[in-house]
């Protein structure tokens, strides 16, 4: 993903990291006006709500 792509309110601005679990992306809110990250899953994870990181989903806070 590249930034200036946008997923609904997010706009992606840089790359945080990626490894098994999938990408991370910094992003910014554009209704709330803050940046968040973007936790993009690989297909295996994305089609199996079992494999889910439901921790992960639940977290709802900016970054600094």
């Amino acid at each position: 993903m590249t930034p200036g792509t946008r997923l609904g309110p997010y706009e992606i601005t840089a790359p945080i990291g990626s490894g098994g679990m999938g990408e991370v992306y910094r992003a910014r809110d554009t209704k709330l006006g803050r940046d968040v990250a973007i936790k993009i899953l690989p297909p295996a994870f994305a089609s199996d709500a079992n494999r889910m990181p439901v921790s992960s989903a639940k977290l709802g806070c900016s970054l600094p």
